[in-house]
């Protein structure tokens, strides 16, 4: 009777959120007062794959479930990115019958880092997508060894992982495990001969802590690794990207697929990587992947063109206090080659910890914006003098540099000059309060 009233109360729930645009998460957080144990309860599909990481779960998610639906099978999952219990269980529970049967092929969660071992309690993934693990804001991650702490109880000895080979601290999950499948890069026209950043997180063996040495680097600490005492290193990969042009805007997948990407960035890379080997692994043909995911335009709105003025711009959405997701996006604009106006916005620390705690910005890369092509820097929102302090410690010259605090205002300036090319840095929440003042392109 329990299970009967909270897939009801859950319907419900979701069919009123919808009607007022919200409700993503609390349909499932009443279930579980209902029944705590509900998710053990339901039937699941034969496929249940999780995706988890610091960086690249939303894009990744939408990628998978767009290649799965061409290739023939009903998915279902958390499209608005609700990624913690309750948004997994209203994710379930909206889709199931009275009963508890979920009715599809395939159950496709994202999945908060923090929180997978407690949405994972009464089931376990068929595949398990370990995307990365970087460091994040204090308040919330704190250090990714702690996120890895977090995420290891979630693991099932029945589950395949399909792990970022080149990612130092994800492959660890790879130890006492029989089931690993791996994807990663091979060194190719990105790779750098030593880490990248304003810190540098690879320095030690995340196993024994001895010192690492690194044949290559793709960016930060993310590469071909090695420890010089225990042995711990990139392993050899499954699915491969065997070379990577992003001026051209091409990869190359195991050698044989070649793919064209809508959006030059390698995080898309990666994320791309990541789909396609979570569906080859669960049947779907090389030549289906590559089919969607060339050129593929993400809907979640990580990178967004649009008009302002008689600008064109490209919106770049960055995690939340996330300093390599800021770093990818900074490099992102340096490797452009037209003169452009960079406009950085931080107008809210976090969505959920109001500590106005701006330790982070120390962290970013900043000085990848010194460039010539660079002819304008335009800092805006609640923390501008927070980042004019941080970038008085670049070497970029102070003359390019204005500080704005109103959002609306920069806008305004932008209008009023010149055509040049806009790219702005923010995150999430702020992102809004911009697109506010410009057209989104399609």
């Amino acid at each position: 009777m329990r299970k009967f009233l909270a897939i009801l109360v859950c319907k419900l729930g979701r069919a009123v959120g919808r009607l007022v645009g919200k409700g993503s998460s609390l349909p499932g957080k009443y279930a579980l007062k209902i029944c705590p144990d509900i998710l053990r309860r339901v039937q699941l599909p034969a496929h249940i794959i999780a995706v988890t990481g610091s960086n690249g779960k939303t894009s990744t998610v939408e990628m998978i479930a767009a290649i799965l639906r061409s290739g023939g099978k009903t998915v279902v999952y958390n499209e608005e990115g609700s990624n913690q219990i309750e948004g997994v269980t209203t994710t379930v529970l909206t889709n199931a019958t009275l009963t508890g049967r979920v009715k599809a092929d395939v159950l496709l969660i994202e999945s908060d880092e923090r929180y997978a071992a407690h949405s994972f309690r009464y089931f376990h993934p068929t595949e398990f997508v370990i995307t990365n693990l970087y460091r994040d804001q204090l308040t919330r991650n704190g250090h990714p060894e702690w996120v890895y702490d977090a995420i290891l109880p979630a693991i099932h000895p029945d589950t395949k992982l399909i792990l970022n080979a080149d990612d130092p601290l994800s492959s660890c999950f790879a130890q006492n495990h029989g089931k690993v499948k791996w994807f990663g890069l091979d060194k190719c026209a990105i790779s750098t001969d030593a880490p990248t950043g304003v810190y540098h997180d690879g320095a030690y063996c995340p196993v024994c802590h001895a010192p690492m040495v690194y044949d290559y680097v793709h960016y930060n600490h993310i590469g071909a690794y090695r420890c010089t005492r225990c042995g711990h290193a990139k392993p050899a990969t499954d699915y491969t990207v065997t070379a990577a042009d992003l001026d051209q805007g091409r990869l190359t997948i195991d050698g044989a697929v070649t793919i064209q990407l809508a959006f030059r960035s390698i995080y898309n890379v990666y994320n791309i990587l990541a789909a396609y080997a979570a569906c080859r692994e669960v049947g779907i043909a090389a030549d289906t992947a590559a089919g969607v995911i060339n050129n593929y335009i993400l809907k979640n709105g990580r990178m967004q063109k649009f008009t302002l003025g008689a600008h064109k711009g490209m919106l770049l959405t960055s995690k939340h206090e996330n300093s390599i997701a800021y770093d990818t996006n900074l490099r992102y604009v340096a490797a452009s080659k037209e003169p452009c106006t960079v406009v950085v916005i931080v107008d809210a620390v976090s969505r959920k910890y109001f500590t106005s705690e701006t330790s982070w910005l120390w962290d970013i890369d900043f000085d990848l914006l010194n460039t010539p092509q660079v002819e304008r820097v335009i800092l805006s929102g609640r923390y501008c003098n927070d980042l004019a302090l941080r970038f008085s410690f670049t070497g970029i010259p102070r003359e390019k540099i204005l500080v704005q605090p109103d959002i609306a205002a920069a806008a305004q300036t932008l209008k009023e000059d010149g055509g040049e090319q806009v790219y702005v840095v923010t995150c999430f929440s702020d992102r809004d309060k911009l697109l506010a003042h410009v057209v989104k392109e399609a």
